[in-house]
């Protein structure tokens, strides 16, 4: 039986859904955005079987509808699509990273014989728009739904077999506790990387080193800080109420352990290090998580002439793509001179295989 799905939003994440519904021969994509250029390139690249810049057109014999959007247009389609006419019965999701506003707001706007079922995939990409869609973005990745409390389950289990194909693990959660957990995780990293770059920058208005060491291990730390600020500002305010709690919970924690950088207590600063990298290294080191991952390798290479163009024309003979290439002035915590960044987990792995049987020493970030 034929199942068609309307996508509203054809970018990164949009693009790389339907591709991955796409999968299943029985599903039929109909896309929807403002910018006639996207819906072009997503026909042209097989990525959707028809599109429209009508959002009526592409709803109306909808069985499932994907809101594609940054977070607060998803509110202003879900008003549109209350005032349009939909297929009874059709099923609603969104993939915004906060979660418990936009469930409340869409049930109490959906018309009768519609459901609203919230939807988080975790994963992402250094790229952006339609043209870097991969339908193996989701795979391996947390796709978390989070019904509201009137959903039946019978559209829950419907909405997951659909979401198969995306080769995620589907996870169900309450929208507040998936707002509590994301904002500790992912949302309030963010503010932390963003005010540390800040810091650094105003301290560099006086004193330019702090520019030219802020590399390796610094980079690392802050790279979420070169986010989407219009984004990040969308998503802060629609989880304020978890991270000002959040925010509170940080302070005292701060508190708390410069007062015993205060009091010079040696014994239990270094029981709060060991404390935390008990946990962290706990934590999964190659599954997709809320934060984007990291596809980096560091290699030892000698100074000689050539020797970056060697690698470069290794890996581009095996047709094996670097996004980025970094020599390393500022390395004290990580060991390389060179670092290599790769698109995704594959490549990454393909690049190391090739260069280990060249013999080149080589590194992975743990």
């Amino acid at each position: 039986m034929k199942t068609t799905i309307a996508l509203i939003g054809i970018g990164l994440i949009g693009g790389s859904l339907a591709l991955s519904l796409r999968n299943d021969p029985d599903n039929r994509i109909i896309g929807f955005d403002v910018r006639e250029d996207f819906i072009d390139k997503a026909l042209t690249r097989g990525i959707i079987h028809a599109g429209t810049t009508d959002l009526q057109t592409a709803v109306r014999e909808a069985d499932v509808i994907f809101i594609a959007t940054p977070v607060e247009n998803i509110y202003t389609i879900v008003d549109k699509l209350a005032t349009l006419s939909l297929k009874h019965g059709v099923i609603i999701s969104d993939v915004g990273s906060t979660k418990q506003g936009i469930v409340d707001y869409a049930s109490r706007c959906v018309p009768r014989g519609v459901t609203f079922i919230g939807g988080h995939p975790m994963a992402g990409s250094h790229k952006s728009g339609v043209e870097a869609s991969s339908d193996r973005l989701f795979e391996n990745a947390y796709y978390v739904l989070t019904p509201s409390a009137q959903t039946s389950s019978d559209a829950v289990e419907k909405l997951t077999k659909l979401l198969e194909c995306t080769n995620a693990k589907i996870v169900v959660m309450d929208p507040a506790e998936h707002d509590r957990v994301v904002g500790a995780i992912s949302h309030f990293p963010h503010i932390i990387a963003a005010l540390l770059v800040n810091l650094v920058g105003r301290y560099n208005r006086d004193n330019e080193w702090h520019h030219r060491l802020a590399a390796g291990g610094f980079r690392d730390i802050t790279r979420i800080a070169s986010s989407n600020p219009r984004m990040w500002r969308d998503v802060l305010i629609n989880n304020r109420e978890h991270l000002l709690q959040i925010a509170d919970d940080w302070r005292s924690a701060l508190d708390e352990v410069m007062a015993l950088v205060d009091e010079g207590n040696r014994e239990e600063i270094e029981d709060f290090f060991r404390e935390a990298r008990q946990f962290r290294d706990g934590i999964p080191e190659r599954k997709k998580g809320a934060l984007p991952g990291l596809y980096d390798l560091y290699l030892d290479i000698p100074d000689h002439p050539g020797e970056i163009g060697k690698i470069t024309t290794l890996l581009g003979s095996k047709e094996i793509n670097i996004t980025n290439l970094q020599i390393l002035e500022a390395r004290e915590d990580m060991l390389g001179v060179l670092r290599l960044t790769f698109r995704n987990e594959a490549e990454l792995e393909k690049g190391e295989e090739l260069l280990r049987y060249f013999d080149y020493n080589l590194y992975r970030r743990e």
